[in-house]
């Protein structure tokens, strides 16, 4: 490319100068190309280790003049052809303008403005973008693509230099961090090491420190373990790593696209070095973290902060912390993490938190939906728990009663001190009366405020009730569901014991299947709206659902509960590090697996009386998840000495399920709920009763050392483990699924699906604007998730078929696609990428043969391959002597397989009357026999076996296909020679037998001899009288038909009427009809010779023998296309073409030897990342 002129001072150290003339020296860099010695191999090294521009550009050209010592860059090139482009418009264009001058001085600046000026013609159709890569990161991002083969789409992010330990070794490099993929390369005195390893096989990140790898990154996947060390910045390295990883396991989870959030904020001067994607990802990343800390909804997008200090009116202090400001919240975090959280609503119009009214209304959180809506939800005002509670007032429930209102009082209190409303001051004293339990009255307000749901709700007035609407009567498997679980939610409750609650529930999880489609509804969540429509209203129910599902849990209730397994991983980390002792026996027991899921996906509202995991959930909703897993762990604290006397899982459960039901809350002033778990489980002597504050006491006080920040942590690390598990799962079932007669081996099948997910997930990556490269839907069925198109499957097949074809081989691969592509939606999925592929490795000869064969039969070969048969004069030589080429006419193309099938008389004479004798059978049975219907069914259900008796006979333009592709296909064999002889032999064989065959097919008495007409066949019509019909004449523009007229002429009419059952393989079941004055005009007879002629397929004796042939049997129909002529009575069947290839060894030796497809797989995966980085000439960028 073009550079900007600059100063070179020393132009010959480190470079070699290859051409030179007065104005202008090319020189390429020492060690770049073949040999270079020593003194290459160093320059290469410093190149590497120095991150010198060279290694990307390692030919340059300076522009000199005779007298100056100083050189001016003015082009750079990757490869020679770049380079001698550019030199070559130099002596072209410059060198004669430069002549003319007498100043050194004017030459210089000529040729500095007109590259100035190239550069800027260049540059003028580029948009320009408001934020530029600077020129060091494009240089890296440059050499990355070169370095790695990677396409244009993949986008750097960041580089670092590091070291990766190979064996003992550190060899110091360059770590690229793509969005896709890590790579490393390194060049250390001509030791090359090259790595490239994909974002979605990565199954284990961390940063550790040990004995022999002192501070560094470890890098897993599932076939090895990378360390990669001295870092500038690891910690940089690591959390950008961790970013990448998870996005793209996120992928695999739910197709979600890269940077979701489309207009990220942008510092206001870039850094050097540092992509944009580095800071759409760092940007991300602090989106994330700020609206998981303060609640807030999922498109809100962080402006900026800074520090500062908050002055707080309830204890006259100043408070240090950080202040966070986004288009619709001002936010404050203290230092001290309980000290103080704020957070102020731009919409909110009160100045002061404590200023809001406690009254009903637009702003409070209890206030109703519109008015219309209320007459249709008779619980749209107020929650369930207030319609079917007792009206006994407070003060008659003795010490509940009391202690009701003395909570209540405190939050009172507070709400004068703290300020009520989303502008509360939150601090340690609000997280205090929440672990003292929340008021039954107040509840519904403090779980909208403390989950940011009642953001949600205010900024989307009439949401709800328009998503109720739309809704309404649609049905889907959702629905479905959501009707069979809705009398299973919390059915001892008297507010679900009726209509009027069950239909609530009902609109609100129809609702949210019908926003959410991609979670639609899974188990538990109806457990867990039952409960939130108690304590607010139907809006607000939803709201809160909304936050639980997409914010607070994530990935709970998707359709693998992925974000439950991922907590799961994260409390036997926990079970490790807190109890120890107990954690190998919970373990061997895999009791953690069987509680954790039904623990934390219904907040522990399916395991414990109601009244106690309100409790739960009280905290859950404002101190986030950290609190279910403290739970958890002091449960199992409370029980260690009992699960540890435990022999089995099932003693464990009891253990554990009789505890929980005895968890119970004294405090409540609801009525008691019976507890449907704890009805099975109760037995002679119950356990002693824990109350649920002492619970979330003793959690507090040992496992409260939890942090969310280190818990998201955990979370990244365990949703690697998951996910990849999930992978591997489905890869298992995909495997299993695939049938037992394929041929290959289990690790053969799991290799070819890594190879097929991972062409699936190229066109992801690199945003394939092909209609069939559609995201993966992870709903579908395991088989269906990853499909391939045309384009990905050449890719696959030019690498893995055995039969390679050279030039020829994306023609058969397009072939093999149609043939597999049996519904036709232009995508296969890995069960037919397989059978594809068995056919071609497994079975015998004659399998292998029938492969190759439907190859050549539609629907794999298109009407458009056909005819282009016309017109392979590059590969069938045309001989002087023979008139034009036999072909099937359009009719064959078009015809299906089936009625191909059954219109040969000849060859399915019987399966003819079967399905006579079967019509008959119906039209006599009445009623009809179900005994046939079952047999007809018994038949369908079993595997049908294609016999070679079934397959279509091939035409002459196939045939010709046919032998093309067996040609190419020998063209890389050691035993080539031999080969084409022995096709050759094959060919000319095969076409005899073919043209025999049309002369007996020609016999007007054949078809009497050798069997009785068919009562439903129609008899030939009589010939016709028009004389000018039979003699007419060949056209005048043709000479070819003119050449073998005459020979038409002497055939009678039944000759030229009649035609044999087995005539071309088209099985027609009408009567002939006359032949138009057009077809006659092209009418004539064909030698076979012109098919495969004796030179094309190096056969010395074949010619006078195929000659002989071709001039006894006339073609007495022809039809024209292309310049070519296509025979419609040559045929020639699979028997045939098999028998003749058997009397070839070499050809059955051809096809019955075995190739290890295993080998294959592994070339497969080295091409998909090959690159030449040392070669002269122009470099290769080689892509799966």
């Amino acid at each position: 490319m073009w550079l900007g002129p600059e100063e070179v001072l020393v132009a010959n150290a480190l470079w070699v100068t290859e051409r030179a003339n007065p104005f202008f020296v090319l020189q390429r860099r020492r060690g770049h190309g073949k040999g270079g010695g020593l003194t290459g191999l160093l320059v290469g090294t410093l190149d590497v280790v120095l991150d010198s521009s060279a290694r990307v550009a390692p030919y340059r050209i300076l522009h000199q003049t005779q007298d100056s010592q100083v050189y001016w860059t003015v082009a750079c090139g990757s490869s020679r052809k770049e380079i001698t482009k550019h030199w070559e418009w130099l002596e072209n264009n410059l060198l004669q303008t430069l002549s003319i001058f007498d100043n050194e001085e004017d030459i210089t600046t000529f040729v500095k403005g007109k590259i100035h000026g190239i550069i800027a013609e260049e540059n003028k159709n580029v948009q320009p973008q408001g934020d530029e890569d600077p020129g060091k990161f494009k240089e890296a991002e440059l050499k990355m693509r070169k370095q790695f083969g990677m396409p244009d789409g993949e986008k750097l992010v960041n580089y670092y230099s590091c070291s990766y330990w190979k064996g003992r070794v550190p060899r110091q490099g360059w770590l690229y961090l793509t969005v896709n993929h890590l790579c490393f390369y390194s060049f250390l005195l001509g030791k090359e090491v090259s790595l490239v390893v994909q974002w979605v096989d990565v199954t284990r990140l961390e940063k550790n420190a040990t004995l022999l790898f002192p501070e560094s990154i470890r890098v897993d996947t599932r076939d090895q373990e990378l360390f990669f060390s001295m870092f500038l910045n690891i910690g940089e390295t690591f959390k950008l790593m961790e970013q990448l990883a998870n996005l793209a396991v996120r992928q695999l989870l739910d197709s979600e696209g890269f940077l979701e959030e489309r207009a990220p904020p942008r510092p206001p001067r870039p850094h050097r070095n540092i992509s944009a994607l580095k800071r759409d990802l760092d940007a991300r990343a602090k989106n994330e973290c700020y609206r998981a800390t303060f609640r807030l909804p999922r498109d809100e997008r962080l402006d900026g902060h800074t520090s500062c200090t908050l002055w707080t009116p309830f204890n006259k202090l100043h408070i240090p912390g950080q202040m966070f400001i986004s288009s619709n919240y001002i936010c404050f975090a203290s230092k001290e993490e309980d000290a103080c959280h704020l957070i102020i609503p731009l919409r909110e119009p009160s100045p002061a938190p404590q200023e809001l009214s406690e009254q009903p209304g637009p702003t409070s959180p209890l206030g109703g939906l519109p008015g219309g809506r209320a007459q249709e939800a008779p619980t749209a005002s107020q929650g369930l728990l207030r319609l079917f509670q007792r009206n006994t007032p407070v003060e008659d429930l003795g010490a509940k009663g009391a202690k009701e209102k003395m909570k209540e009082e405190s939050w009172n209190i507070h709400f004068f001190e703290f300020g009520r409303g989303m502008c509360m001051y939150r601090t340690a004293r609000t997280r205090e009366l929440v672990l003292k339990g929340i008021p039954e009255s107040l509840r519904g307000e403090l779980w909208l405020l403390f989950s940011g749901a009642w953001n949600e709700m205010v900024t989307h007035p009439g949401y709800y009730a328009e998503l109720v609407e739309k809704s309404m009567g649609k049905y889907s498997l959702a629905t479905e569901e959501i009707e069979r679980d809705l009398h299973r939610s919390m059915p001892e409750h008297p507010a679900f014991q009726n209509e009027l609650g069950i239909a609530a529930l009902r609109r609100v999880l129809t609702a949210y299947a019908f926003r959410n489609p991609t979670i639609g509804y899974c188990q538990a969540m109806n457990i867990v709206t039952s409960v939130l429509l108690l304590y607010g209203s139907e809006e607000e129910a939803f709201w809160l659902l909304v936050a639980l599902c997409e914010r607070m849990l994530p990935d709970y209730y998707n359709t693998r509960v992925v974000g439950a397994l991922v907590d799961q991983g994260i409390f036997e980390e926990l079970t490790r590090d807190f109890l120890p002792q107990l954690s190998k026996k919970m373990q061997d027991l895999g009791v953690i697996s069987s509680i954790s899921l039904s623990w934390f996906l219904t907040l522990f509202l399916s395991v414990m009386p109601f009244e106690s995991a309100v409790v739960i959930v009280d905290c859950f909703f404002y101190e986030g998840i950290k609190v279910i897993l403290q739970v958890a762990l002091a449960i199992l604290d409370a029980n260690m000495e009992q699960l540890l006397g435990c022999g089995d899982e099932g003693e464990a459960m009891t253990v554990l399920g009789r505890y929980l039901d005895n968890v119970v809350n004294k405090q409540s002033v609801s009525p008691p709920i019976p507890h449907l778990h704890a009805l099975l489980t109760s037995g002679d002597d119950p356990p002693e009763e824990v109350d649920i504050f002492d619970l979330l006491k003793v959690s507090y006080e040992k496992f409260s050392s939890l942090r969310a920040e280190d818990i998201e942590q955990m979370r990244f690390k365990q949703r690697l483990k998951v996910i990849q598990s999930l992978e591997d799962t489905a890869k298992r079932s995909v495997v299993r699924a695939i049938p037992g007669d394929i041929g290959f081996s289990i690790e053969e099948l799991e290799d070819l699906y890594m190879v097929f997910k991972a062409k699936h997930l190229a066109s992801q990556y690199w945003g394939s604007s092909r209609p069939a490269a559609v995201r993966r839907d992870p709903s579908l069925p395991y088989l269906e998730q990853y499909r391939i198109d045309a384009h990905q499957f050449r890719e696959l097949f030019a690498s893995l078929t055995p039969w390679a074809c050279g030039a020829h081989t994306p023609v058969l691969a397009g072939r093999m696609f149609r043939l597999l592509d049996e519904n036709k939606d232009s995508l296969i999925n890995f069960k037919e990428f397989v059978t594809g592929m068995s056919g071609m490795y497994h079975g015998d000869l004659t399998e292998k043969l029938k492969v190759l064969y439907k190859l050549h039969l539609p629907p794999a070969l298109s009407p458009e391959e056909a005819e282009s048969a016309l017109e392979a004069t590059h590969y069938f030589t045309e001989d002087s002597s023979s008139e034009a080429s036999p072909l099937a006419s359009d009719l064959d193309l078009f015809l299906p397989w089936k009625v191909q099938e059954v219109l040969q008389q000849e060859e399915r004479e019987e399966a003819g009357n079967d399905i006579q004798d079967k019509r008959r059978e119906e039209k006599g049975t009445s009623p009809p026999d179900y005994r046939h219907y079952l047999r007809m069914w018994a038949k369908e259900k079993e595997v049908q076996k294609e016999t070679i008796k079934d397959l279509p006979k091939m035409n002459q333009e196939q045939f010709i296909e046919l032998c093309k592709t067996l040609y190419n296909m020998f063209s890389e064999d050691p035993m080539e020679q031999d080969l084409y002889h022995a096709i050759a032999t094959v060919a000319s064989l095969l076409l005899r037998i073919g043209e025999v065959g049309k002369r007996f097919s020609a016999w007007p008495g054949r078809k009497s001899r050798d069997s009785a007409p068919d009562e439903d066949e129609s008899p030939a019509p009589d010939p016709p009288q028009d004389p000018a019909w039979e003699l007419q004449p060949p056209a005048a523009g043709d000479p070819q038909a003119k050449a073998g007229g005459d020979t038409h002429l002497g055939k009678t009419p039944q000759e030229s009427q009649v035609v044999g059952e087995g005539g071309g393989g088209e099985g027609r079941g009408s009567p002939s009809q006359p032949l138009s004055d057009d077809e006659t005009k092209d009418d004539m007879s064909i030698s076979s010779y012109s098919v495969v002629s004796a030179g094309s397929l190096q056969c010395e004796d074949l010619a006078d023998d195929t000659v002989l042939v071709g001039g006894e049997a006339r073609s007495p129909v022809a039809t024209t296309h292309g310049g070519g002529t296509v025979d419609t009575d040559w045929c020639i069947s699979f028997e045939q073409i098999l028998a003749s290839i058997l009397t070839e060894s070499v050809l059955v030796n051809f096809f019955e030897k075995r190739v290890d497809i295993g080998l294959k797989i592994k070339d497969h995966r080295k091409v998909e990342r090959q690159f030449s980085t040392s070669s002269d000439h122009e470099q290769s960028v080689v892509l799966g």
